[in-house]
């Protein structure tokens, strides 16, 4: 029925054209976005997945940060480590020189004294950010009475959610006691470089005193040698003396060896960190890019229908004109 109050294919071709024009907006939307799932309303589950795991990304992306400190610390305090291990090896190798019959001892021993202040001079200067892993207060001192104490110095390693959406953060620990310090700060004398030895009763920081070879008697009295008949064997002060240092450089290689384990680890963590955000933001981009083959290829097609559903409302439109010619005849 042809009816001029009602054009019904107009009408059809009219509700066609809003449709592919809506069609054509979303697409268009992703083309210039990238995404197909941009706001909560094209997909609310995506969506909030998505934010979430954004938002875990960024605090993983400080995370790299942090891991990025903590290895600075680590590697400052090793470096310091293996000088002050090549300092302790040279006076090792300075007291085994002074057994030779007629040696200068006392040019060696202003040798050893420089090498004793390098130590502390190293020890000093293994700082980063504000922290020294090689100089610590690792002692509760009561009285005349030293108890060791560990400070436990933390790396943050990552962050975790779990599937009931707990957060946290795990961390890298690292202790700093008498196996691993090399001064104690606290003055209980607890570090590897200035703990007491031998009997107690001498602090063997490396001080002249301890270390003089210029008077062998005094510090085999020092440290309790046994008096042979006769004078004091300078050769037994020299072993004790020796043996002292070898023990001193056998527990920093130790500690040497632990932080080059921590070394390791943190470079480990920050590979797999940097490997999860990009895992992370693959799989987000999964749930929400758009593929760009698809859209385009969408894109050009509504392109397509939008003016055919034009050129039809066009056509719809001028049937009203068509009755009037009938009128006309």
């Amino acid at each position: 029925m042809a009816s001029i109050l009602t054009n019904a294919a107009a009408m059809a071709a009219l509700q066609t054209l809003r449709s592919i024009d809506r069609s054509f907006e979303t697409t268009q939307a992703r083309v210039s976005s990238g995404l197909k799932v941009e706001t909560a309303a094209d997909n609310a589950a995506y969506w909030s997945i998505a934010t979430t795991m954004r938002s875990d990304n960024r605090a993983l992306a400080t995370v790299q940060d942090a891991l990025g400190l903590g290895a600075a610390k680590i590697d400052t305090a090793y470096a310091a480590m293996e000088s002050a291990i090549e300092v302790v090896q040279e006076i090792k190798s300075k007291l085994v020189a002074a057994y030779g019959v007629g040696t200068d001892r006392s040019k060696i021993q202003e040798e050893i004294n420089q090498l004793q202040q390098q130590l502390k001079s190293i020890s000093e200067s293994a700082s980063f950010s504000g922290e020294n892993w090689l100089q610590e207060d690792i002692s509760d001192v009561t009285g005349t009475t030293a108890t060791p104490v560990t400070v436990t110095k933390q790396v943050v390693a990552s962050f975790i959610r779990n599937a009931s959406g707990t957060v946290g953060v795990t961390t890298v620990d690292y202790p700093l006691n008498e196996d691993t310090v090399l001064f104690d700060t606290g003055g209980g004398n607890l570090g590897i470089l200035d703990k007491l030895a031998m009997n107690g009763t001498t602090s063997l920081d490396f001080s002249v005193v301890t270390l003089d070879i210029t008077d062998l008697g005094t510090v085999a009295l020092q440290l309790d040698i046994a008096e042979p008949p006769g004078p004091h064997d300078d050769v037994d002060a020299l072993d004790a003396m020796t043996q002292f240092v070898d023990e001193q450089l056998e527990a920093m290689t130790s500690a040497a060896s632990s932080l080059g384990s921590i070394q390791s680890r943190i470079d480990m963590q920050e590979d797999f960190v940097a490997t999860l955000i990009d895992t992370i933001d693959t799989g987000v981009g999964r749930l929400v890019d758009a593929d760009m083959n698809e859209e385009s290829t969408r894109l050009k097609a509504l392109q397509t229908q939008q003016q055919l559903a034009i050129q039809s409302l066009s056509i719809a439109n001028t049937n009203s004109q068509n009755i009037l010619q009938l009128f006309q005849q």
